[in-house]
């Protein structure tokens, strides 16, 4: 077994409200910090891997979802069955910072959001599993239009080709996803000229702002997850993604494999990071549960473990490749092994939440939501309560700041009530917490009304969407519905058809709505539904992280 690396990282602060409990909307008695954490908790679905009576639970991030059928191994072995929740960066910290009692163990892409969240030190034997490089993947035609095959590429490389009008590409949100915060601290660095580490007077620089915000108008779509983003690649048409370089592989071997080009690797040389992949126990005091971990812990390290993570287009140390396995880093997608990775210095917690919050607030580019909410005769009672509660998350820039899903400045948000009908629209014309305010009260004023047809709502959204220049937005449509509704899905693929931009229309399912209305709008429009039936408020607060 190769030699284990313990990482010893210095614990960093930040100052974030913590998650520890369920919706709060009849919770009347508690407190208002009370409420906030409990709306900043989402529910996620549990995978179940092995049928054993010895249960391991880890909390994930999503690209360890591709290593399921190795675990598979450890769990048929001995007997064990494991439970993989999978979230999104920032939730595994607030989840560690809420002293959870759920996990026994702890695996996000990158140590950063171990030291972030376990403010009472209870997470032990930490051990990197794997590293892999955060990269961009370009269709391998425009990488050599661009003059980036065979050669060194830099940011300001990229930035110019982004200014130039020649590429654009996919990335998963830097509050949201290690993978975009990964990018995002990269880009940062480059750009700031490449000091030791990013300082909170490198963040002040007019120059330094101007460059980031002109990088980021690249992005042509965004996500929450680093997974869901490989697929929403392979679903859609585009012509580049930031992401994890196993993950590239793996969209190759399937691009290929459909008879696709595949996307050329390029490592940016002055703004490279790493996932380290972590892999840590979560300590509740129970000595069977540490035993167990630890068992699994030196399975996946072990040499054979390894080898096979090797060929899912991980590297498994800083030393290189085995040589049985240098085929699956193909140099013809630009793969190059032999290179020496020298990741950025991640700086301070106090540094890196301030970065985040520009991100947010002002340097990402601006989204266009439109928020379709059903207000039929159903949603009277519990669900108006629960959808007026998860807007407010969203429209109230204190609750949302919490959890860096505040608005942009140049931002649009609109609502459009519908029940068989568009009963109305509102909207806020920037991201001003003046608009925002007046926009969130005109939601809480909102009656409910009679049946349920979303298409009604949806034909309204687009007619609104056409009235914008998209190319300056991140535009997205989230549909909520607690009922089956009404109304042709044909009439509404033709005229998406006819809008003929690649508009996603997120869906919030609730109540008893269907499942397979909403995931034929999902799929139609390369998005995803997300369920709201335990916690509508989490699912509101999971599908802005994708917008």
């Amino acid at each position: 077994m190769r030699k284990r690396i313990l990482l010893l990282i210095l614990g960093l602060v930040l100052i974030l409200t913590g998650c520890s409990g369920k919706d709060s909307s009849n919770q009347g008695k508690s407190s208002d910090q009370e409420k906030l954490s409990n709306q900043g908790k989402a529910s996620f679905k549990i995978t179940e891997i092995g049928t054993g009576s010895k249960v391991l639970k880890i909390v994930s991030g999503s690209e360890n979802k591709e290593l399921e059928d190795i675990m598979r191994e450890f769990a048929d072995e001995n007997k064990v069955k494991i439970e993989m929740t999978y979230k999104g960066s920032i939730d595994i910290m607030r989840e560690l910072q809420s002293e959870t009692d759920s996990y026994d163990a702890v695996w996000p892409a990158s140590n950063i959001w171990i030291s972030m969240g376990d403010n009472s030190h209870r997470v032990k034997h930490i051990e990197s599993t794997t590293i892999t490089p955060v990269v961009f993947g370009i269709r391998k035609s425009l990488a050599e239009e661009l003059g980036f095959v065979g050669k060194e590429v830099s940011i300001k490389d990229i930035m110019e080709a982004i200014e130039n009008g020649k590429l654009k590409f996919c990335m998963t949100s830097a509050t949201q996803s290690n993978s975009g915060a990964s990018a995002y601290l990269g880009f940062l660095n480059a750009l700031a000229g490449s000091p030791e580490v990013i300082t909170e007077e490198h963040l002040k620089d007019q120059t330094l702002q101007n460059n980031i915000t002109k990088l980021l108008q690249g992005v042509d779509r965004s996500s929450g997850s680093s997974e869901w983003l490989k697929t929403l690649f392979l679903n859609g048409d585009y012509d580049a993604m930031v992401n994890y370089e196993s993950l590239i592989i793996t969209t190759n071997q399937e691009l290929v494999a459909r008879g696709e080009e595949p996307l050329y690797v390029v490592y940016p040389y002055d703004g490279m990071s790493i996932a380290d992949s972590p892999l840590g126990y979560i300590d509740n005091g129970n000595e069977k549960q540490e035993e167990l971990f630890l068992e699994f812990q030196e399975f996946i390290t072990s040499d054979e473990t390894q080898d096979k993570l090797q060929k899912l287009g991980r590297r498994t140390g800083y030393q290189g490749i085995f040589d049985n396995n240098k085929e699956v880093f193909n140099p013809d997608w630009g793969l190059d092994t032999e290179r020496v990775l020298s990741p950025i210095k991640t700086p301070n917690a106090e540094v890196l939440n301030e970065a985040l919050n520009l991100y947010q607030s002002e340097f990402r580019k601006p989204s266009l939501t439109i928020y379709c909410l059903d207000f039929s005769g159903s949603m009277s009672g519990t669900g108006e309560e629960q959808v007026k509660e998860a807007m407010d998350l969203i429209l109230d820039q204190e609750k949302a700041s919490s959890l860096y899903i505040q608005a942009n400045q140049a931002e649009i948000n609109y609502v459009i009530f519908y029940d068989d009908k568009v009963l109305d629209t509102a909207f806020a014309e920037d991201g001003s917490q003046e608009s925002l305010t007046s926009l969130n009260q005109r939601v809480q004023e909102q009656a409910i009304g009679g049946g349920t047809n979303m298409y009604k709502a949806l034909d309204e959204a687009l007619d609104i969407l056409a009235q914008y220049d998209l190319s300056q937005y991140n535009p997205a449509i989230v549909l909520m519905t607690d009922g089956r509704s009404g109304g042709n899905f044909s009439n509404f693929t033709t005229k998406y058809d006819e809008f003929g931009q690649d508009i996603p229309v997120f869906s919030i399912m609730f109540g008893s709505s269907d499942p397979d209305q909403l995931d034929e709008i999902a799929n139609y429009t390369n998005a995803r539904v997300f369920d709201g039936r335990e916690d509508l408020v989490g699912a509101f607060r999971s599908v802005k992280g994708y917008n």
